[in-house]
């Protein structure tokens, strides 16, 4: 679980990796239902309460969406674990809050309402900037598996190619081809959130180590990137 933490929390080149964050125009906006799909399907998957989508801006972590926990909009950046966990270089970052796991931050909120688990995976750009994390957060410290880690990660590259989407649309002045682009990737998570309950319904929870239904989560995270994938290289071209 131990990871290494720069010695501060603004780094150097914080302003490059704002500038490209704020270049995606998606801080500080209002809810948009696609994003809130990928978190209730991150904490469905994790079988957590509370999944997020932050965006670490210059002195606040906005959350694009929230599944669960208090109603908020964001912490002060101090008060963050995805401050912090954008600032090492792995792609995943473990935590169970104490103080001692991380210096950088502040946990009292975290620890006030009884969080003891936090798995995030990053947020990254085509050009590298880390804009924020994808997290799965509890109440019950544990290491998760192998299976969890790589869907985390896939779900995170989902999220940040959906940022990417966004922008070209509303860049392009196109919110109504942006509106169906959500309709079409909803639709194809709209099968993800009706396997999920069929499986906790059978299992109790989601066990990403049955092969059956790690073929199963494999073959539905596919078809959200095919629809991705179609959609950016049709708005490319």
């Amino acid at each position: 679980m131990p990871h290494s933490y720069p010695e501060s929390l603004i780094p150097n080149d914080d302003a490059v990796r704002l500038r490209t964050l704020h270049q995606f125009q998606i801080v500080n906006t209002t809810p948009e239902l696609i994003f809130d799909n990928y978190t209730a399907w991150a904490a469905q998957l994790f079988n957590v309460p509370i999944s997020i989508i932050s965006l670490v801006d210059k002195e606040y972590v906005w959350f694009k969406s929230r599944t669960g926990g208090p109603e908020v909009n964001g912490l002060v950046r101090d008060e963050s674990m995805c401050a912090a966990a954008i600032l090492t270089g792995e792609q995943v970052i473990l935590s169970d809050y104490k103080s001692e796991s991380c210096t950088l931050i502040k946990p009292d909120v975290a620890q006030a309402i009884g969080l003891n688990f936090y798995a995030g995976a990053v947020l990254t750009a085509s050009d590298g900037a880390r804009l924020g994390m994808l997290a799965a957060i509890g109440k019950e410290y544990r290491e998760p598996t192998a299976e969890e880690i790589a869907v985390l990660v896939r779900l995170a590259d989902l999220v940040t190619q959906t940022i990417e989407l966004r922008y070209q649309y509303l860049a392009a002045d196109q919110a109504a081809e942006w509106e169906d682009a959500q309709r079409a990737l909803s639709l194809a998570l709209d099968e993800n959130v009706t396997l999920a309950r069929y499986l906790i319904t059978r299992n109790q929870r989601i066990d990403l180590t049955d092969p059956e239904v790690a073929q199963l989560i494999d073959r539905r995270l596919s078809n959200v990137a095919k629809v991705l994938s179609r959609r950016l290289s049709s708005h490319v071209s």
